[in-house]
């Protein structure tokens, strides 16, 4: 493609990623990121089911029925590590590139991973946690980041949709791996046939989280294959680098169809290259993205709170309830799977509606799933079902999220914006689950349960005064 006089040659080059009929990079570098998307989701689930376990293991005082007493604070102080490492490595991807900092977070999160099976006592485990976290926080902003530079934007929302399918796997991976390996042995649905967990085999959740530090180690080699985001090195003066990424992507994209006609021309914004402090600067003095930034902070952290009450703290919950261990494992389980559609259905119809609209449409389908799981005590199939919509719909919305999130801030400091937004939402999450759950647990399953989607439902409010950017360019959005 020859360089037109009219336009500059930065804008010609980014203008080329959104004619892309399809996605531009390999089906390897698809896996690639999924692998990451899935090892996120598989460290936020794989406390859920495993945790009694670790507690009656390393925790003195602890019974399965006070488990949920001590699962607060490893939840929380993950989350918060979550928020310290999309803060902190964050910025350094708008400095130092993308494809570096994936490799650091995934190797932080690896090491975190393997201390969590090492630990021997409660404090270590917590700050284990915490490691993973920084390493998990890191990586969830700066893939979402580079999917929304590397995609074009008229499916941005759907290819984030494809990592959230492997995500999804990534959760259920986590829960039956915790079935499997630290609950005993029960007919269905009072728990698993195959379960391994005894007298003589009590340290299943071990194997829980070395197999998370198999994966990151996997997805370290893998990404190192990775090419950096065309985007990045534009706004980095890089741009015959970043004509080289494109030409290969262009390459694949346009096999079967040429490319997209062109119908928006906005060039980037390359007066300014700002990060680490100067990006933060920018960010807090612009009127509009500071805007941007306290409405999606608040919508994550009220989205967050319920999602992590179920995601990490549901067992427990359950338990309190008067459910054995292994029956509410199985719910959680079961609920996954309501996860895994939700993933599915997303790729299918995200881009049919504005971003911020899902959110709305996601908390509406948890309260039902709520009160299905509240009302449903002593018919096993209406409590599963509720298990499995209320996951839908506290999954639905996240995707199309996670694009919004990345659309709504430019190049420049976008993964220092979405750090930022992601890392409040997580804390905040965190520390509602750690305050909360222990609060709401023994009170009425429907006052329990509904308490804890409560918090979803307002931030779909608050999420409805976030900015519209769906089929926009990035550029046009910044603009």
């Amino acid at each position: 493609m020859t360089h037109s006089p009219t336009l500059p040659k930065e804008t010609e080059i980014i203008q080329r990623i959104d004619r892309f009929p399809k996605w531009g990079l390999s089906i390897t570098s698809m896996i690639t990121l999924g692998l990451g998307m899935l090892f996120i989701q598989y460290d936020i689930f794989n406390i859920n089911v495993s945790f009694v376990q670790t507690c009656l293991q390393i925790v003195d005082g602890c019974t399965g029925n006070t488990s949920d007493q001590f699962i607060g604070l490893p939840v929380f102080v993950s989350l918060l590590g979550y928020g310290v490492g999309a803060l902190t490595l964050g910025p350094l991807s708008d400095r130092f590139g993308r494809h570096k900092l994936l490799i650091v977070a995934m190797l932080i999160t690896g090491l975190g991973s393997l201390y969590s099976a090492l630990s021997m006592d409660y404090t270590n485990f917590v700050i284990s946690r915490l490691i993973t976290g920084i390493g998990v926080g890191a990586d969830l902003a700066i893939i979402n980041v580079y999917i929304s530079e590397v995609a074009p934007r008229r499916k941005r929302a759907r290819y984030t949709s494809v990592m959230f399918i492997m995500a999804s796997l990534g959760s259920a991976l986590g829960i039956w791996l915790g079935l499997f390996l630290t609950t005993p042995m029960a007919p269905w649905p009072q728990g698993l046939p195959v379960a391994l967990a005894s007298e003589s085999f009590n340290t299943g959740w071990r194997w829980v989280y070395a197999i998370g530090a198999i994966l990151a180690l996997i997805s370290i080699f893998l990404r190192v294959a990775l090419p950096e985001s065309p985007r990045w090195l534009i706004d980095n003066n890089l741009q015959d680098k970043a004509r080289a990424v494109i030409d290969d992507m262009e390459q694949r994209a346009t096999k079967q169809h040429p490319l997209l006609p062109v119908e928006v021309v906005v060039a980037p914004d390359t007066s300014v290259t700002s990060s680490g402090r100067r990006a933060m600067t920018e960010l807090f003095t612009s009127p509009l993205y500071l805007r941007r930034l306290i409405v999606l902070s608040a919508a994550w952290t009220l989205g967050y709170l319920t999602i992590y009450a179920f995601s990490g703290a549901l067992t427990t919950v359950l338990v309190r309830q008067g459910y054995t261990v292994g029956e509410a494992g199985i719910v959680s389980a079961i609920g996954l799977f309501g996860f895994i559609a939700a993933a599915v259905v997303a790729r299918l119809v995200v881009e049919r509606l504005e971003r911020r609209n899902w959110m709305i449409i996601g908390a509406a389908i948890s309260v039902v799933g709520a009160l299905l799981v509240a009302t449903g005590d002593g018919t096993p199939a209406l409590v599963l079902l509720g298990a499995l919509v209320l996951f839908f719909g506290q999954n639905i919305w996240v995707p199309a999220q996670y694009a919004l999130t990345a659309e709504s801030f430019p190049t420049r400091f976008r993964t220092t914006a979405y750090a930022l937004a992601d890392s409040i939402g997580h804390a905040g999450g965190g520390l509602g689950v750690f305050l909360l759950v222990g609060l709401l647990a023994p009170l009425p399953m429907t006052a329990s349960m509904l308490g804890l989607v409560s918090f979803l439902v307002l931030g779909a409010l608050v999420n409805l005064m976030a900015p519209k950017t769906r089929n926009k360019t990035l550029e046009e959005i910044s603009q």
